[in-house]
This record gives structure tokens, sequence and C-alpha cells, in this order.
């Protein structure tokens, strides 16, 4: 925890009448829970101030942990201090009019690359940029306030990038984080009945799923969801990068791509692995993230095989040089 870093932030906070908050394109709950969660933080603590999230495209997170503010016009963000959760790289941010923003502070989790934003406080190690504003509320508690909902925006997003609390980022901290929420009076019935029930619809499509997946000479398994299955299956964007997860637990399958076709011709993949780092090949292929969890982009289903057989030589040199992954 960066403290330091973080007394930064909250001095520019208290400086400015005006803060609105951003998040990257395609939101999942982690961007959301994030944004939503400081939003009401600040808003509980300063209500004298304005407080806006104002964001380009929504998602099915969006809509249940509710909704952002309405676009505003070029001028409305020169006076203000824009922060920026979640987003490793400045054109991943959904509305790109954070850069007429007096100010810039980033805050994320993910590998540093590119830096930008005049103030940055990022910690890759973390499970959820949605940990570190449970960190930012718990670092200044005698002075921030806080809900129950404003915790279940957090801890929601804090379930869903942990995998439910199972990936290696998870650590002694990250538990006490989301105890510290869980007392503020988080309906968890609700909450996971809205992360985890499925539509008929996407049952049949996880059918499908199993049917149309693919294994590498390696054990490398993959998808490959154009736009025609989408229609089919009737599929939010969200539920076709969800399809990730189906993938996930296939013995001496130590990395699992979905590939998800775009209306413009391009498709975005997401990459997922056990062991085996993966970021830099996703950064091959205009992408990045965390070591073993991130996307890309190609442009072509043979751009896909590609880095389908790129994955494959990955996982095979991994195999072949190290025990005990199963």
């Amino acid at each position: 925890m960066n403290r330091e870093q973080m007394k930064v932030i909250l001095d520019k906070i208290k400086a400015y009448e005006k803060i609105i908050i951003f998040r990257h394109k395609r939101p999942d709950g982690d961007a959301v829970g994030s944004t939503k969660g400081l939003c009401e933080i600040l808003k509980l603590t300063y209500p004298e101030k304005q407080i806006y999230i104002i964001n380009n495209d929504y998602s099915d997170f969006t809509g249940f942990l509710g909704g952002e503010d309405e676009a505003r016009p070029d001028e409305f963000y020169a006076d203000a201090l824009g922060i920026v959760i979640d987003t490793a790289t400045i054109d991943r941010v959904s509305n790109p009019k954070c850069a007429l923003c007096k100010e810039l502070v980033k805050i994320d989790h993910h590998i540093d690359r590119t830096p930008y934003g005049d103030v940055s406080w990022v910690e890759e190690e973390k499970s959820s940029a949605c940990e570190m504003i449970a960190d930012f509320y718990a670092a200044f508690s005698d002075e921030l306030k806080i809900n129950s909902a404003a915790a279940t925006y957090i801890y929601a997003g804090m379930v869903t990038d942990s995998g439910r609390f199972r990936f290696r980022s998870v650590t002694g901290d990250t538990l006490r984080a989301a105890a510290m929420l869980l007392d503020q009076g988080i309906d968890t019935d609700t909450l996971f009945a809205n992360l985890y029930m499925k539509e008929f619809h996407t049952l049949k499509f996880q059918a499908h799923v199993y049917k149309k997946m693919k294994i590498s000479p390696a054990g490398v398994v993959y998808l490959y969801i154009d736009r025609a299955m989408q229609k089919k299956f009737k599929l939010t964007s969200e539920q076709a990068s969800a399809s990730i997860s189906y993938l996930e637990s296939i013995k001496d399958s130590l990395i699992w791509l979905v590939c998800i076709e775009n209306g413009d011709g391009t498709a975005r993949v997401r990459l997922r692995s056990r062991f085996v780092t993966i970021n830099e090949l996703a950064e091959r292929y205009n992408g990045g993230g965390h070591a073993c969890a991130c996307g890309a982009t190609v442009h072509n289903k043979k751009e896909f095989k590609a880095l389908v057989n790129d994955a494959d030589a990955l996982l095979q040199d991994y195999k072949a040089n190290h025990e005990g992954w199963l």
C-alpha cells in the first residue's frame, strides 16, 4: 500500500470542486465497481463537490450496478480533476475527453508499460483496481465516508477480477479489505444472483462452446466466436467474453483463448493461463495486461491462428522446462 501516493491523490481531490471519473472501454466488473465505488465515497465525503462518471460505452455491469452520467461538452472538462481507474493505457480510456481535464490521475493495477497522468498510482501486484480503492478508503477512513452501496460496488469488482478470490494475486490483504467491505452490510445474495445467474440461452451457448472448442498439440484450448454465433445465441459483449471461464478447468491445458469478432472486422482476444506468463505474448498482438490474464486484438482469423500457434509454442516450451504443472 503506497500511502504517499494516495495522500497526493487525496490532496488533489480536496483541491478541486469538480471531479470526473473514467474507466476503460468495454468495462468489466472491476472497471465499473472501482469507478462507482470511488464516486460514491467522494459524494458521501464531499457533498459540496461536483463528482461525475462520464464514459462512452456501457456493459451489463453498468446495468445492474447503476448507470453513469450523461455526456458533456468539451468545455465542461477544463476546470476538472480527471481520475482514470483500471486502465493501463490512455488509448483504452472509454471517454477520450479525459485529456481535456486540468489534471489527470491514474489509478491502476496493470503492468505500467506506457505511463500517463500528472499523478500515477500503480500497484501491479494488486488483485483488482477495486482492492486499491478499498485500500484508499482504509488509509483515510478517519476522513472518508463509506456506505453499503459503495462497499457493494467495490466488493463486486474484487470478486469478479480475482476469480472469486482464486487467482494468485489474492493475498491476506485482499481478504482483509473484502472483510472490511462486508462489514458495511453488503447484500451478497442479491449481488451474486446478479453476477452469476445465467439466462437459458446463455447455458445453451455454453453447451455449444464445448462442441466448438479446439485444442492445439501442446494443449492450448481456443475458441473463435464470430458475429453469427453471437447473433444465434443473443449474446451481449460481456456474455461472449465470459466464455473464457468455460475453458479454465481442462486438464493439461495451461493456456486458453477466446477470440470474439467485432462489428468492424477486428476481433478481441481474451487470454488466460495457469502458471505460464502470457502478457508478452498479448503485447505482440496489440494488447497486454497481467502475467496470466490479458487481452489482445487481431484483425482476422489468420492472425488469430498465428496467435494460437505462438501460444502453443510457448506452452510446449513451458512444459518441457518445468515440472509440477499438473
